[in-house]
């Protein structure tokens, strides 16, 4: 028998695929929660966490940007448990109606897969696609789609964050330990100070600004850098070339 024909109940408690529809052996608090927001029309995720257990996001207006990765603190959604999941892995992003895209830059080690096709750059996701990152699968669904087709659009939404020299190395230094798994937490501002050539007022003036550039000012400031780092990975605007 295909692995893919298993039936639900049979899978093991390890399997991260989504299930069309919460399995009947589900708790009621995982089945109340699908309803209610399907019943709410509002967009979500839902996914089968390493434990066996259903795990749902309701993908509201805002915030209007997820990340999703591994064992970082700068992610909104942590698949923990799924090696093959890189530590920033893919960004979600609300587009104008409510609807939501997928975009994967190449940060993530394996790439990011809607219905079994490769995603290069960003895909519009439509009702009931499949996610795949790493080894988990997640399913969107969108009880008002906008698009009754599901399919798979490569489009630019977004260019690289335009900065000056001076402050794209700040940035850089900043997202340096992150890029190279040294640690899961950024750049202190002395270590940023201390490769851009800086004091450490002005290390911090430059990231004062680049949070405001992220929106992310409002953030608490214990997460604005972790925040950062992650989003400048996400978005392209620090790659591997950089360092």
């Amino acid at each position: 028998m295909n692995p893919d024909d298993t039936p639900a109940d049979d899978r093991p408690p390890d399997d991260t695929r989504a299930d069309d529809t919460p399995p009947r052996d589900s708790h009621a608090v995982e089945l109340q929660k699908f309803n209610t927001a399907v019943r709410a029309g509002v967009p979500f995720l839902v996914w089968r966490a390493r434990d066996g257990r259903q795990q749902l996001l309701t993908l509201h207006p805002d915030p209007w940007r997820v990340l999703i990765g591994r064992d970082n603190p700068g992610v909104d959604v942590s698949l923990d448990g799924d090696l093959e999941v890189s530590r920033t892995h893919a960004l979600l992003e609300r587009l104008a109606g409510n609807g939501w895209m997928l975009i994967d830059n190449g940060l993530s080690r394996n790439g990011s897969f809607v219905n079994g096709k490769k995603v290069d750059g960003s895909c519009h996701l439509a009702n009931e696609d499949r996610i795949g990152l790493g080894a988990t699968e997640l399913k969107y669904h969108d009880p008002t789609p906008r698009d009754s087709e599901s399919t798979v659009t490569h489009v630019n939404t977004r260019r690289s964050m335009q900065l000056p020299p001076m402050r794209k190395k700040v940035l850089i230094a900043l997202c340096r330990p992150v890029h190279e798994k040294k640690s899961q937490a950024p750049a202190t501002n002395l270590a940023i100070a201390a490769e851009v050539f800086l004091g450490v007022n002005a290390v911090k003036d430059h990231l004062r600004r680049l949070f405001e550039l992220y929106g992310i000012s409002d953030l608490p400031q214990n997460e604005k850098r972790a925040r950062l780092a992650a989003l400048a990975i996400a978005f392209g605007d620090v790659t591997a070339r950089d360092f």
